[in-house]
């Protein structure tokens, strides 16, 4: 029987764990990516083909981050997460019976569904188990995940395709999500105020950083009318709006890229294509420390987030351009690392904002809606790529990305300043009325 309050450090475990859904998460996504050449010649596909499938998989992850922001906030970080890993895992495995294009893309619908609930679902155990001075390292370590299984995939892929085919390919990594489940049920019973292994310690260190002092902006849980009628809400969603198309055009289009402009088989992509997220988890990490020095050194939580956000945006923006023009694939590939880095430490503090700005109660349903917003741009933007991209040359690509850059640090920089949000007047006088929103 587990005695309480006898471990320290369980916070660290807790985002170990969403690290390593983050990385299945990735293995899942990026498997059609890297066996899309095989599969499309097998299947009589092309490229137009695998925009569409990969558009129908955004519009099922559109979907599922708001709905998934509802149901974290609903029923919990342990069953959120728990329902998610079971929707993708179930659909990936699916995939195995995948006949054409159609049968692609409804699979592939239902895997956005499932993994997008990934998203919010982290934000929101970051936000329940780190003081405010920690969440971005959290946050990093996070995104972390998303590179390392980005690492991982290609090369990963490339050898089960190899010796088993593409189809059980799918089975064998669906076998992941289902492994992962149980040390989850096991460690991820409670949150930190009522876990049973928590000591004191950590427990108070954890419930003490997360600004009690701000009691009434704490207790505000807006309808969702209410929460965007604020402005930095709405930075939240046109930030996730204009940068998350810069990191999808490299997740579902790196391995084509690469076999368009390169002549890459699938060999080949195992063997390259991880290079840049190496880059993209350096950036992740050291996009979360960074912050976290910065607020140790005194700085104000507005000034440190906005400082590193700032930082990688200034990053990406002249290594988009710069991509456009290389020739060679070493040249390709390590400066798309360069871009990944700084996008990796913009989006771990961007991905921050909503356990900044509310409870805990409404930062899975933010998280959420930006997360949606996210998708939105990124199906706009992968629509074009075919056309962007015809005849192999991908330099309207890189251009593409390097326009968005600006945008993103517009719409932070009109949000306001990175603070709790309180309730105007009118949300006030309906809390009371109502007695439902604030307690």
């Amino acid at each position: 029987m587990t005695r309480r309050g006898t471990t320290n450090g369980l916070r660290w475990l807790v985002i170990t764990l969403v690290a390593a859904a983050t990385i299945i998460n990735y293995i899942d996504r990026s498997a059609l990516a890297v066996m899309w050449p095989g599969i499309a010649a097998e299947l009589g596909l092309d490229k137009r083909d695998y925009a569409n499938i990969v558009t129908i998989f955004l519009v099922g992850y559109a979907v599922g981050q708001s709905l998934f922001g509802k149901i974290f906030d609903a029923l919990g970080t342990r069953i959120g997460f728990l329902l998610s890993i079971l929707v993708w895992s179930v659909s990936i495995g699916l995939h195995f019976v995948a006949r054409g294009a159609l049968s692609f893309a409804l699979f592939r619908a239902l895997l956005g569904v499932g993994e997008a609930g990934n998203w919010p679902g982290a934000t929101k155990a970051i936000a329940e188990w780190f003081p405010v001075r920690e969440r971005a390292f959290g946050q990093g370590i996070f995104g972390a995940g998303a590179s390392a299984g980005s690492i991982v995939a290609p090369p990963l892929i490339a050898f089960l395709y190899a010796f088993v085919g593409w189809k059980t390919t799918f089975i064998l990594i669906a076998v992941l999500g289902f492994v992962w489940i149980v040390p989850w049920l096991i460690v991820y019973k409670a949150g930190p105020a009522a876990h049973p292994w928590i000591s004191d310690e950590e427990r108070s260190y954890i419930l003490s950083g997360q600004k009690p002092a701000d009691a009434q902006a704490d207790t505000y849980v807006p309808t969702m009318a209410q929460l965007l009628s604020h402005r930095q809400s709405w930075s939240v969603i046109a930030a996730r709006f204009f940068i998350d198309p810069v990191w999808w055009l490299f997740v579902s289009w790196l391995p084509l890229y690469l076999n368009e402009k390169f002549g890459f088989d699938v060999k080949q992509i195992g063997l390259f294509g991880w290079v840049p997220y190496v880059g993209a988890g350096i950036g992740a990490l050291g996009g979360g420390w960074l912050c976290g020095r910065l607020l140790r050194h005194g700085l104000s939580v507005n000034r440190a987030r906005k400082s590193v956000i700032a930082l990688g945006l200034v990053i990406m923006f002249p290594a988009l351009l710069l991509t456009a023009v290389v020739e060679t694939p070493l040249a390709a590939v390590l400066s798309i690392a360069v871009i990944l880095f700084g996008f990796q430490a913009a989006i771990t503090n961007i991905q921050t904002l909503p356990s900044d700005f509310f409870s805990g109660r409404t930062v899975g349903t933010l998280a959420g809606v930006s997360g949606t917003s996210a998708v939105l741009g990124v199906i706009a933007c992968m629509q074009l790529v075919p056309a962007l991209t015809e005849g192999g040359n991908y330099t309207p690509f890189f251009v593409l990305g390097a326009a968005l850059v600006p945008l993103v640090f517009l719409a932070i920089w009109l949000g306001g300043p990175v603070e709790r949000v309180r309730p105007c007047a009118d949300a006030l006088s309906h809390g009371a009325a109502a007695g439902t929103h604030l307690r």
